[in-house]
């Protein structure tokens, strides 16, 4: 047992999936969530994430060793503001945000007010499916968590919280926010920008209606993600939005230098475009298989 009490603070897909990854693993003598909504109560029972969720802010942090926020990342600062007064004195709190400057700048001066140690982390992994009754144990396995460490940091809170995320599953990695959010911006971000914008092209009502009909399995695989929460995603992408940006400008570039010798019908280059783009993807997954069988 590393912790005596874990409070998740939102309980969906992230955190609903780390509670059931805790409970499997006996990382905690107690889990507690904090849900916004009354009807979230029944859900987070059904799904056997927790020992108990509440709608008491307070009472859920109060007593914890591990607060892990698991909010939409414009939510985050408010709700650190609130559970100031129950923080446990060094107590070790974090979060599963996807864009990492704002919330370390923001998060680290406030928790150490109350004593504790504020490390933010980022585990790569999820789904397009929302809700605490899609977590699954196995969600972390074989991810890469980044911790996004200060100058400031506790180091043994960074231990602790390193410790944590491996015993999920995860390889853990140490990043500067600022760097991080470049990375993901290309890397996670951008992938969701091209999901959504095809799915908005290609579904639009406009097209005829056989244009659905002819959405295959590579449209099907290629937009999956598209179907994520849009409040999350507005959240990250706005949070996010220099790196995002120039990550998009990256992008289009890219697209017009392949629309320029499609247009030359230039069969080579064309055939080097994909070519290369196979080689990339192959080595990429081979270094995963690689890293997953160690």
């Amino acid at each position: 047992m590393q912790f005596r009490k874990i409070t998740i603070v939102g309980v969906g897909l992230l955190g609903g999936s780390i509670g059931l990854a805790v409970r499997q693993r006996r990382l905690a003598g107690e889990i507690a969530g904090f849900v916004r909504r009354v009807v979230s109560l029944k859900d987070c029972e059904k799904a056997g994430a927790l020992d108990y969720a509440t709608t008491d802010l307070l009472a859920a942090v109060s007593n914890a060793d591990l607060v892990i926020l698991c909010t939409p990342l414009a939510q985050m600062r408010s709700l650190a503001e609130q559970i100031l007064p129950a923080l446990k004195r060094g107590a070790i709190v974090t979060d599963v945000g996807s864009v990492k400057a704002g919330v370390v700048r923001e998060l680290e001066s406030l928790v150490k007010k109350a004593g504790a140690h504020f490390v933010g982390s980022h585990p790569m992994a999820g789904g397009e499916k929302m809700g605490v009754l899609a977590a699954r144990a196995d969600l972390y396995a074989n991810s890469v968590c980044v911790l996004t460490p200060t100058e400031k940091s506790n180091t043994n809170a960074v231990r602790k919280l390193e410790r944590f995320w491996q015993s999920l599953g995860a390889r853990t990695l140490r990043l500067d926010a600022a760097k991080h959010d470049l990375l993901v911006s290309r890397s996670s971000h951008l992938p969701h920008v091209v999901a959504a914008t095809l799915a908005n092209l290609v579904l639009h009502p406009a097209n005829p209606k056989s244009q659905v009909g002819l959405c295959a399995t590579g449209f099907r695989d290629t937009t999956r993600i598209a179907s994520g929460s849009p409040e999350m995603w507005r959240d990250i992408v706005l949070a996010n939005r220099k790196n995002a940006s120039r990550s998009v400008d990256a992008f289009v570039v890219e697209l017009k230098k392949f629309q320029s010798v499609l247009k030359r019908n230039d069969a080579k280059a064309v055939e080097k475009f994909f070519a290369t783009a196979k080689q990339r993807r192959d080595n990429w997954c081979a270094c995963l298989v690689s890293t997953s069988s160690e």
